[in-house]
């Protein structure tokens, strides 16, 4: 370990050129160390996701693309400026995308690669008021840092509720003989329809809405298996459903209803090969997404007689050609899309993505985050003061990089009483990556791109586990930052194996530091911090206490870590406010401090 007086070193670390922004006009950094963020208060839990607008007091700006429910628009107004500018070409929306923070769609406009770079980086939170998600270039809005999200829930029985609609309908012939009838016409005898009782549905997609199909078919007496790769089988036996492989299912079924979606591995699933699979008559419903069949396909598969019946609400170009074999085909029943037209569910959508997408402009994690980690509620607000402490860490980590040296290789370690299948880290190394990149360049950086922008920049992040033995009450014990093959601007934040580290613990809530190199300190991470390396003796806590009382710094948090006593230790003084440079000064000229250094946080 060096041992050379350093006196609060200029040297930085970078990546690329570091951009010169100040994090407040009031508390100015140095200028290697530059940040781009939103202000907080001591408490306030730093964002994963935020809008950066060109005023601290100007609202965001969301743009509403196709109609939505009064009560959702109510909810936005409240919080942003609203611009609700329908039917707009692709040109039009380009235009419009760099004046907004926020997009809202259906199903009908396309939000491609175009939209995100036409927004010049403003656009941060796309919004599908629906479930799907194939109108969204997720990968395009992954790497412009937009966090999309959806609203999964409130059109989940809508849909259900019209996919068991169109069984009964298809399967009693309810549009053509209603048809048939207006027309003049009494047509019993054409008109047989067949019974729902005793026969097997096949479920294609066993997710909420699927789900939700299978049990109302169940409910009208019909034997439901399903399949889907992913869905737990404890999940389908509870609803009373088989779970098969793909070939069974379309080898067994009766009837057919589609709830996936449309996906390169979906596109087109149902085609000549796999209707050849199926059992003669099947009848086949499809309220999910229109490409997932080859329509050419079934038109065949109609003709030959394999498919006897078909109900569609969804189809591969909306609306569909007007003399559209498919549509016009006598033994298909089709509806406009109007799985989600329900007036209680588009209420509800309007409501759920208009909450999704303040809560993403406030900052908030998102639950329905569809470009990130899918993190459940109740698992979020367990790992919300480590998310807090994982992004602070990587701040710290990052600011005692010196020497010019380029940051390459992070190793993290998490410790934990839990099984590692309990602890999903995924959202705790964005966070540390936000942390280490944003105080040294202008890259904004959330959850949905940290991944992403760490390899663009060549940084190297490894994850490790140490399992503990005690009770798994809390998710971690600890988390650990080491950055490897770096120089330090505070030399005892070096480990002994010659890596920067820093370490920190949940205590009450809130993120502590509680390590630095191999000294142990307990400092609250709220404020800043001053690390000095000194000569363990009588009246220094004292003596650097009164300096910056006399210069108005009030002190939240003082710790003192020491190898043994008269020798070496490592004070860490958490303040409120940024010292001046003289009271620094002051601090470095105490003869028993060797090295000090100010960390913003």
């Amino acid at each position: 370990m060096a041992t050379s007086s350093l006196r609060a070193a200029a040297a930085s670390p970078s990546f690329n050129k570091p951009t010169q922004l100040s994090l407040s006009s009031k508390l100015p950094l140095h200028p290697c160390f530059s940040v781009s963020h939103l202000p907080r208060d001591r408490h306030h839990v730093a964002p994963l996701v935020a809008v950066v607008c060109s005023s601290l007091d100007a609202k965001p700006t969301v743009l509403v693309a196709e109609k939505l429910g009064e009560a959702g628009l109510a909810l936005l107004k409240g919080f942003a400026n609203v611009d609700c500018s329908y039917n707009l070409s692709p040109e039009e929306l380009c235009t419009k995308i760099s004046l907004c923070d926020a997009l809202i769609v259906r199903s009908g406009t396309k939000v491609n690669r175009e939209v995100f770079e036409s927004s010049g980086g403003r656009l941060k939170v796309v919004g599908r008021a629906g479930v799907g998600i194939d109108n969204v270039d997720l990968s395009a809005a992954t790497e412009h840092g937009c966090l999309v999200v959806n609203a999964p829930t409130a059109n989940t029985v809508a849909a259900a509720e019209h996919g068991i609609a169109l069984l009964a309908a298809m399967a009693r012939n309810v549009a053509q003989a209603d048809s048939s009838v207006k027309a003049g016409k009494w047509q019993r005898n054409k008109y047989v329809g067949v019974s729902l009782v005793g026969k097997t549905l096949a479920v294609m997609g066993f997710g909420k809405v699927g789900s939700e199909v299978a049990r109302r078919a169940k409910g009208l007496g019909m034997h439901v298996i399903a399949h889907d790769p992913y869905a737990p089988a404890d999940r389908a036996r509870a609803v009373g459903v088989d779970l098969v492989g793909f070939d069974e299912a379309l080898a067994t079924a009766d009837f057919i209803s589609l709830h996936m979606p449309l996906t390169p591995a979906t596109s087109k699933v149902l085609n000549d090969d796999t209707f050849a699979k199926m059992k003669k008559g099947v009848r086949i419903v499809n309220v999910a997404r229109g490409g997932v069949i080859d329509e050419e396909a079934l038109v065949r598969a109609l003709d030959a007689g394999i498919v006897a019946q078909a109900a569609l609400d969804v189809f591969t170009e909306e609306p569909p050609a007007k003399d559209s074999k498919l549509v016009q085909h006598e033994r298909v029943t089709v509806t406009p899309h109007l799985g989600a037209s329900t007036m209680e569910a588009q209420e509800g959508v309007a409501i759920e993505i208009a909450e999704a997408v303040v809560g993403a402009l406030k900052g908030e994690l998102a639950a329905t985050a569809v470009n990130a980690p899918m993190v459940p509620a109740e698992v979020l607000t367990e790992l919300k003061p480590f998310v807090v402490l994982a992004e602070k860490l990587g701040r710290l980590a990052v600011q005692l990089v010196g020497g010019g040296s380029g940051v390459k290789t992070i190793k993290v370690t998490y410790a934990s009483a839990r099984a590692p299948d309990d602890l999903d880290t995924r959202l705790l190394r964005a966070m540390i990556t936000k942390g280490i990149i944003e105080p040294i360049s202008d890259v904004f950086v959330n959850l949905v791109n940290a991944d992403f922008t760490a390899k663009q920049r060549g940084l190297r992040i490894t994850e490790e586990r140490v399992i503990l033995d005690g009770s798994p009450e809390s998710p971690l014990e600890y988390i650990q930052v080491q950055i490897a093959n770096v120089e330090s601007r505070f030399a005892s934040a070096m480990s002994d194996s010659g890596e920067i580290t820093v370490e920190g613990r949940v205590k009450d809530g809130i993120p502590h530091l509680t390590k630095v190199g191999c000294f142990e300190v307990d400092v609250s991470l709220e404020g800043s911090i001053i690390l000095c390396r000194q000569v363990d003796q009588p009246g220094m806590i004292g003596r650097v206490g009164s300096i910056l009382g006399e210069e108005n710094v009030n002190v939240s948090f003082m710790s003192v870590g020491r190898i043994a006593p008269r020798k070496q230790a490592v004070m860490a003084i958490g303040v409120d406010d940024q010292p001046s440079k003289e009271t620094l000064k002051k601090i470095g000229d105490i003869p028993a401090v060797e090295e000090f250094v100010f960390l913003k946080l």
